[in-house]
């Protein structure tokens, strides 16, 4: 009986070590311990038996694998921070090398990350519209070698659901991060909202929309307060009656909010500041397109059949191309020590472009040598990725020249910005029908369009830029004389 029950003491003893120390590792013997030695053989074997049983119930393969840092690497240009717009992973989920990870925004341009690692995403350092720092984890991934472990000791994973996205029925909803910033702070459920923008996503508007229905909704259901009967026989001062009328409570729409500046606003704070250390001057003229309004109104139905819009800013772009050609300072860059003028041999001009993430100003690359047809084909290209946010940074670097056509927003005059290295920008205001004098005297409509310049007056003189203006302006008001000139 004592050895039985010394033997069975031993077997415990044995099975706590075994515990202990078989967890993520393969033993197929093991010595008995201190309290089983000298015993016979058949308790060796059946410790030895129920070791490497014990030792089979806890292999897990997932031991084997090792968590590794996704670092965010440099995505050029000196970017050392960007926001994340959408991550295209979960917590749990498998991922594949090359498998995009998430979309991320600079201060220039936006960027899918794609993974470089197969394996199980195990953490996810930021959430959506948080900022990442360039050389920090992005996430962490767990190397995937369960492939070559057996498949009866594969371990199931359970998928955590993302919390950073709203869906409907299943399929994410399409929002930037400053509309879904608008909703939570509403407590608006985006699932609730038809989106009016490309593919159905949902914009600001819809937002508002949406938040003041649910106002009116509740202004109408709620009851109107109780109005006094006057009495007709005495007659009440008005004064005394707006005093005794009781006040009408209106509903708050949104609240106070505080943001950090990021993405291309943060980029603006940056150029902008620049340019307040240039000494701009401006110029002021006004043009005569009714030769021009006649011409676009001969030919964009020849480049409609080509699939091109063709809107009047090709031909600006192409009319201020050939000026610069004459007055190639306009087309250079000044050094931050105002030490030396880089005079460019292409004529990237830039478009100041209005869009949902705010103001951008991607080029036309090379305008030079592009025809007015092949402008066209570049701005309608530009544009559509302006609006859906996917402007690269190629698109916007290297600008060498601008314009901004603010008239097709609305005013007629403005004071443009040089955007820093550049030295001269245009604005370009509404075309206007306004009457106007003729050659022979006679009162005529005109199609009327102000340009307003600035130019950095370190290096621009008032002589040069009006001589420019005039040769641009000589362009546009008679557009039969660019085809002498057109390359």
């Amino acid at each position: 009986m004592m050895a039985q029950t010394l033997t069975r003491r031993a077997l415990q003893a044995c099975v706590k070590r075994i515990r202990e120390s078989a967890y993520g590792r393969t033993i197929n013997s093991i010595s008995p311990c201190f309290l089983c030695k000298g015993h016979s053989s058949s308790s060796n074997l059946v410790l030895t038996s129920i070791s490497i049983d014990i030792t089979r119930s806890f292999h897990l393969s997932s031991s084997f694998n090792a968590i590794k840092e996704f670092i965010l690497s440099d995505i050029g240009e000196g970017i050392r921070e960007v926001q994340v717009l959408e991550w295209f992973v979960k917590e749990g989920e498998k991922i594949a090398q090359f498998d995009p990870v998430c979309e991320v925004k600079s201060d220039k341009a936006s960027v899918t990350i794609t993974c470089r690692f197969d394996g199980i995403i195990r953490k996810l350092h930021y959430d959506v519209d948080e900022t990442a720092q360039v050389g920090k984890p992005l996430l962490d991934i767990e190397v995937d070698k369960i492939k070559d472990a057996p498949t009866d000791h594969v371990d199931d994973v359970e998928e955590v659901p993302s919390s950073t996205h709203q869906t409907i029925k299943g399929s994410k909803v399409l929002a930037t991060p400053a509309v879904r910033r608008l909703a939570m702070e509403n407590t608006i459920d985006l699932g609730d909202i038809q989106g009016t923008g490309k593919d159905g996503r949902i914009l600001k508007e819809d937002v508002l929309i949406h938040l003041e229905g649910a106002t009116q909704h509740l202004t109408e259901i709620a009851p109107l307060p109780e109005q006094p009967v006057p009495n007709k026989s005495k007659s009440t001062p008005v004064s005394r009656v707006a005093e005794q009328s009781p006040a009408i409570v209106r509903p708050v729409l949104g609240k106070d909010r505080t943001e950090p500046i990021k993405g291309i606003t943060k980029a603006m704070v940056k150029v902008m500041s620049e340019a307040l250390t240039i000494p701009h001057f401006g110029y002021y003229d006004e043009l005569d397109l009714s030769n021009l309004v006649q011409l676009r109104k001969e030919i964009k139905y020849v480049a409609e059949k080509r699939g091109i819009k063709l809107s009047y800013m090709p031909i600006f772009i192409k009319a201020a191309s050939m000026a610069l050609t004459d007055f190639p300072i306009l087309n250079s860059s000044l050094d931050s020590k105002c030490q030396h003028i880089t005079y460019k041999a292409s004529h990237n001009i830039g478009l100041a472009m209005d869009t949902p993430e705010g103001l951008t100003v991607p080029n036309v690359k090379n305008v030079q040598s592009l025809s007015i047809l092949e402008i066209a084909g570049e701005l309608n290209r530009l544009q559509s990725l302006g609006s859906a946010g996917k402007l690269g940074s190629s698109d916007l670097s290297n600008g060498t020249f601008s314009l901004s056509n603010i008239g097709t927003i609305g005013g007629t005059y403005a004071r443009p910005i040089i955007h820093p290295p550049q030295v001269a920008i245009g604005a370009l205001g509404k075309i206007q029908v306004l009457p106007r004098y003729d050659y022979h005297g006679n009162l005529i409509k005109a199609h009327i369009m102000n340009v307003s310049w600035s130019a950095d007056h370190r290096v621009i003189d008032g002589a040069t830029m009006a001589r420019f203006s005039n040769k641009w302006k000589e362009l546009i008001e008679n557009p039969s004389k660019m085809i002498l000139d057109l390359k």
